[in-house]
């Protein structure tokens, strides 16, 4: 952490007005504009806020854009609020909008493997090139590096990637399952055989849930340290060490709430009426255990930063010219930014306007609960029957129909999905730890021309199927594979039409997916036959036309 510079190394500039504004009234208009143009990366930032509100494990990700403005702002303080910006921060803005704007219209993922992927561009460097613009832009070189720290927290904006989860997040559940289980079992308390339940009575138990694991508290406790430890400028290896230990706290801390906690439910079982409180009991446990572990890091923190061998000594900056606001410098830069946002505002309200006015919500929530539009029948294929796939929270995700050949062969399943976007069905397969054994591209003619898939073979004991993947948007269709040893890309062309319209139109997915319950066939042969099957069926179909009537 050594090479991060602390706000307080750099002495403070003063600046002079110029023209009635002073320079702290102008970063004041260049932070306001700074926000509203989060509206160039909009889909990003929905992205991140539904990631944040239905994924407790990262919700602690949605107080990083905050921490980071705040310590920005900072560090311009610092600086006397200098205004020596560049106009590559603008360029850096105009290209991160561009590419989301592109990302919204395609897919781009980079698998590393079955277990692993990750879109192109990920929302981490989304958030790390806006707000690097943004300062490059208003405070230039000298404050991007007095603000490198801030600006590198915006990676965390994800703090628990994926392959996080795999590696980490579920061994860890069952080390705490094993935990709590050893200390009832210590306590002479029978338990059922279950690893990750604990049931004291045929009725009444616990599950440890990956939530359990500590990991958030351990998170938390992490980000705390390292954001405490810039703001007190400890040494590299104190900063790492107060960062390990806080970590290391947090699950500590969390081995003692499942401990307490299996003392509660032993107290519970000779008083009936804490048995339905037990979640709640649950929460304050953890959170008077949090408090604790929190007040007893600060404590830590406080006292090294009274220690003058662990902080960095500040160091003395001569004073010079560059902290002189020029208002013939500043407004232009000013204006291009503002003019960027207005445009993405413009963007974004119209979208929102076609998408949530009344008539539009009203058909939208018809639409979640009426089957899909299909024709009855494509080529030789019967419509067999429709359904919709929903989340457990019930909002929809696909709408499928199922159809029949006439020649009694396998069935083919199409589904379409009018809500998700760009989507790679592998990442939900890995999810549920279902790897392909086979991946390829698949390009197959169908009654609207030639459309690359994705696909992909599957074998879960109780069937064999192979689904094929693809994008559709403006009447056009493809999505690509490209394999390696090691790793891969799966993507989709965008049409300039997509590209520069101001339409709110997006990407549909479409699934295809054909299946045999005979899983002893060999591999090789299921995949051939289900893919003939595929083209018999794709060979009449038109993806664009199905695709049309969600578009909008």
């Amino acid at each position: 952490m050594s090479t991060l510079p602390a706000t307080a190394e750099v002495s403070p500039l003063r600046s002079a007005g110029a023209e009635g504004l002073s320079a702290s009234r102008a970063a004041g208009l260049a932070a306001l504009v700074a926000i509203l143009g989060l509206s160039t990366i909009f889909s990003t930032v929905g992205a991140l806020w539904t990631l944040w509100t239905m994924d407790a494990l990262k919700s602690i990700g949605m107080f990083i854009p905050l921490v980071s403005f705040v310590l920005v702002l900072r560090a311009w303080r610092s600086l006397g609020w200098e205004m020596e910006g560049s106009w590559w921060g603008l360029v850096i803005l105009v290209v991160t909008a561009a590419v989301v704007h592109i990302r919204d219209q395609a897919i781009l993922v980079f698998v590393f493997s079955p277990k692993w992927s990750i879109y192109i561009p990920p929302h981490s460097l989304v958030a790390f090139a806006y707000g690097a613009g943004v300062v490059l832009l208003f405070g230039g070189t000298r404050l991007f590096r007095a603000a490198l720290f801030p600006l590198v927290l915006l990676w965390f904006v994800n703090p628990i990637p994926h392959i996080f989860n795999v590696l980490v997040d579920l061994p860890l559940q069952r080390a705490s399952a094993h935990v709590a289980r050893a200390f009832a079992i210590a306590l002479g308390q029978p338990l059922s055989p279950d690893q990750l339940r604990l049931m004291f009575t045929p009725e009444f138990g616990m599950f440890i849930a990956p939530g359990c694991n500590g990991i958030r508290g351990a998170v938390t406790m992490g980000f705390i340290a390292l954001i405490a430890g810039y703001v007190y400028r400890f040494r590299w290896y104190a900063h790492a060490a107060v960062v390990a230990g806080a970590v290391l706290l947090g699950y500590v801390f969390n081995f003692a709430r499942l401990c307490t906690l299996v003392l509660y439910y032993l107290v519970a079982l000779h008083f009936h009426s804490l048995q339905s409180k037990a979640e709640m009991g649950d929460y304050v446990i953890g959170a008077c255990l949090f408090l604790v572990a929190t007040m007893l890091l600060f404590y830590v923190v406080r006292r090294l930063s009274e220690s003058p061998g662990q902080i960095k000594p500040p160091a003395m900056s001569s004073v010079s010219s560059a902290g002189t606001f020029r208002g013939t410098s500043f407004y232009p830069r000013f204006v291009g930014m503002l003019v960027l946002t207005l445009f993405s505002c413009y963007g974004v309200a119209r979208a929102y306007v076609q998408t949530h006015s009344g008539a539009a919500a009203a058909q939208r929530k018809v639409d979640d609960s009426a089957l899909g539009q299909f024709p009855e029948r494509i080529g030789s294929y019967t419509l067999a029957r429709t359904w919709n796939e929903n989340l457990v929270a019930g909002p929809l995700i696909y709408h499928w129909a199922e159809y029949a050949p006439a020649d009694g062969g396998p069935h083919v399943s199409v589904g379409v999905s009018p809500v998700m976007g760009s989507h790679d069905t592998l990442i939900c397969h890995s999810a549920r730890g279902e790897d392909p054994i086979w991946r390829d591209q698949l390009t197959i003619p169908t009654a609207g021309g030639s459309i690359g898939f994705s696909g992909s073979l599957f074998n879960d004991g109780a069937t064999q199927y192979l689904e094929a993947t693809t994008l559709c948007n403006s009447g056009s269709c493809g999505e690509y594979s490209s394999d390696r040893t090691h790793f891969g890309f799966v993507y989709s062309k965008p049409t300039s039409r997509s590209l520069l319209s101001q339409d709110a139109q997006r990407p549909i997915p479409v699934l295809l997916k054909v299946e045999t319950i005979d899983t002893t066939l060999p591999a090789e042969l299921a995949r051939q036959q289900m893919t003939t099957a595929l083209r018999s069926f794709l060979a009449f179909a038109d993806l664009g036309g199905l695709t049309k009537p969600y578009r909008q």
